[in-house]
């Protein structure tokens, strides 16, 4: 029989029985408070150039806050929300989830944007299903394995019908396009069938499979496959594929140690586009130096962190979904901090994903804030169970 693996001792954070955990909530909030900051930093340039914002300088900076409003709101409702509910909604969620990535792709209802078709516009406001869809994945990845403990060694009853049902999602992702999204959901998915006990040997063989196909889908694209070149090699392709990622690497080389300034880069400028959203960091590097992309970097290694130690703690209860849940929502915030940081950086080729809890964009930043008001209720619920009261 196949069980999850649970450590042998809890984690020995010393606190109150009714404290909000500090090393869960203070990392989070530095990490919106510093995008909002950011944000505005980076798009002030922006907003005044464009007839589109009315060449207002605060207009990405009211957007963003008001996001950051929503989805604190938001966050404060879903911390009320017992996980066992959670649990009961998991399916109901993902189902919604794949409407809305099927609607997305309706003529007349998504909304295309830079040749991506990843929007549903509602009014002034758009919708971007593919970011919820990574919550709904971490739900129903950990209540589909809490509810398939027994089968997580069989190829056939354990992984072949979620395989099924992932690989739905990731063909809607892939007619957006939104290959950036299809990586951290199948990250998200297996590495939660991992933690929830799937046999070493077939997740070895599943990894090279996934790498494989990866591979596949990039060479049989031209315009990833465009991207790996200019990757390689972007002073080459300086003024075309590789221009975004070079004005990145100008960027973190202006910021030296120290920076030039908040508000001071010259990269914004209309020289490094998306600056405030993908390439959020590299304004950070240049304006914060390497002592701010340091600090960016130690507040998101020690959130994920807390995120595992949270569900250690709940799988040591024997809470398996919350445990899951917890370590899936570490893996969806970790991964995508480290393709966002990586891209910025050079260190991996140029893809469309924002950095979690920091980028502009609403969607993103409702679903982050929704992920941690989730954890930090598993997190309520632990304490209360090791205190002998009801979660």
């Amino acid at each position: 029989m196949t069980s999850v693996h649970l450590p042998r001792r809890f984690d020995t954070v010393t606190r109150t029985p009714d404290e909000l955990d500090p090393l869960l909530i203070w990392p989070a909030l530095a990490l919106l408070l510093t995008g909002l900051v950011m944000v505005y930093s980076a798009s002030i340039a922006t907003a005044e150039g464009s007839a589109f914002t009315g060449h207002q300088s605060t207009y990405f900076l009211i957007r963003h806050a008001v996001y950051l409003l929503v989805g604190l709101l938001a966050g404060l409702v879903a911390f009320q929300i017992p996980l066992r509910f959670w649990q009961q909604l998991a399916p109901w969620a993902f189902l919604a989830g794949v409407i809305l990535l099927v609607a997305v792709l309706v003529p007349g209802v998504g909304r295309m944007v830079n040749g991506a078709q990843r929007w549903i516009g509602i009014g002034p406001l758009t919708l971007q299903p593919s970011e919820f869809m990574k919550l709904f994945v971490v739900l129903y990845a950990a209540d589909y394995t809490a509810r398939k403990l027994t089968d997580m060694g069989s190829f056939r009853r354990g992984f072949v019908p979620i395989a099924l049902v992932m690989a739905l999602v990731g063909g809607l992702l892939l007619r957006e396009p939104d290959f950036g999204a299809l990586v951290v959901i199948v990250v998200i998915a297996m590495g939660i069938l991992f933690l929830g006990g799937m046999n070493g040997r077939l997740f070895s063989f599943l990894i090279g499979a996934m790498m494989l196909t990866f591979a596949f889908l990039i060479y049989s694209s031209p315009y990833r496959w465009e991207r790996i070149i200019s990757y390689m090699d972007p002073w080459q392709h300086a003024l075309s594929k590789g221009y975004q990622l070079s004005h990145s690497l100008i960027a973190f080389g202006r910021g030296e140690w120290f920076g030039v300034g908040l508000g001071a880069s010259v990269e914004k400028l209309f020289y490094l586009p998306e600056a405030h959203t993908d390439f959020l960091l590299a304004v950070t590097a240049e304006e914060l130096g390497f002592v701010g992309v340091v600090a960016v970097i130690g507040l998101f290694a020690l959130l994920v962190q807390r995120c595992f130690a949270v569900g250690r703690q709940a799988l040591l209860l024997e809470r398996v979904f919350a445990g899951l849940t917890a370590q899936g929502i570490g893996l969806w915030i970790g991964w995508q901090a480290f393709i966002n940081m990586g891209v910025n950086m050079g260190l991996l080729p140029t893809k469309g994903l924002t950095l979690p809890l920091m980028s502009f964009g609403g969607s993103g930043i409702v679903a982050n804030c929704l992920a941690i008001a989730v954890l930090l209720r598993v997190d309520y619920e632990n304490r209360r169970l090791m205190r002998g009261l009801p979660a």
